[in-house]
């Protein structure tokens, strides 16, 4: 700053032209370069990927109510059918009629077939582990069906020290279909009498199949006491059989509180930055 006033003081006295410093120079051919903001297409990916999310997470939401619906139907059309009157099983049942009758109440008399008994599981009933005994229940016609008993504890199944009635017995059960397996249970293994899930048609061969007239049909044997009855069953090792209700699970409510949730959520987030995005535009210059 000093040398540029003593310069100056210089022109005063001697009117001679003083060469600045080429910083403090202007000239025509280093024009400042014009400023030139970034601006935001609203139809970029990634905003209109953005979204979306509120849209599609509506649409799966819905489809939830929709499922929710069904599901609620479906309930209410078994809880019907459990609550009519028991049925004697047919000589020789259709299989392609089990789903029209399942959790229909049935009767079934004959004698239990002890040799071909199987444990499925493991199983957990009220922080008791253990299993479900499965018994063939061979009929006065010379038909077998397939009887779910109900639990017995680990202890029971591993001594096989549960009851076993011998002569003609009278089951009330309700009629099942098999189960369907998920990705996570294991293989079933007969020969080591490893049995993870229900499958009828491999439970029927393993009990003598078609040569002994062993049909792939599975009924759960009811038991419709209360609490004490059946802890004194399960310290006798008394199979404690399924109470009478449709056990069908139904989280639909939740998947549709979840999903509606998270489509607000997202639109309030796309909103607020929609409008952020036109203020920062409004303040560009024109």
């Amino acid at each position: 700053m000093s040398r540029l006033c003593s310069s100056i003081r210089q022109l005063g006295r001697t009117g001679r032209p003083i060469h600045l410093h080429a910083r403090f120079q202007h000239t025509e051919r280093s024009p400042g370069a014009p400023y030139s903001a970034k601006r935001y297409s609203l139809l970029s990916p990634s905003f209109v990927a953005l979204g979306l999310i509120p849209v599609l997470t509506f649409a799966l939401g819905t489809w939830q109510v929709q499922r929710l619906k069904w599901k609620v139907d479906l309930i209410d059309q078994l809880s019907e059918k459990l609550q009519r009157d028991s049925i004697p099983l047919p000589n020789k049942v259709n299989l392609a009629a089990i789903p029209e009758f399942v959790y229909r109440r049935v009767i079934l008399r004959g004698t239990w077939d002890h040799a071909h008994s199987i444990l499925l599981g493991p199983r957990v009933r009220d922080g008791t582990n253990g299993f479900h005994l499965i018994m063939p229940l061979v009929r006065e016609n010379g038909s077998t069906i397939l009887v779910d008993r109900g639990f017995i504890s680990e202890h029971v199944a591993a001594k096989r020290s549960y009851p076993l009635p011998d002569g003609e017995v009278e089951v009330h059960g309700m009629l099942r279909d098999s189960q369907a397996r998920n990705n996570f249970t294991p293989d079933n293994n007969p020969e080591k009498g490893e049995w993870y899930w229900a499958d009828t048609a491999a439970m029927a061969d393993y009990a003598g199949g078609e040569p002994r007239c062993v049909q792939p049909v599975l009924v759960e044997e009811i038991f419709e006491g209360h609490a004490g009855d059946a802890a004194m069953r399960l310290a006798k090792g008394v199979p404690i059989g399924k109470a009478p209700i449709v056990d069908i699970r139904n989280a639909h409510a939740s998947y549709v509180a979840t999903w509606y949730s998270l489509s607000a959520l997202t639109t309030m987030m796309f909103i607020r930055l929609l409008l952020k995005q036109r203020r920062a535009s409004a303040r560009l210059p024109r």
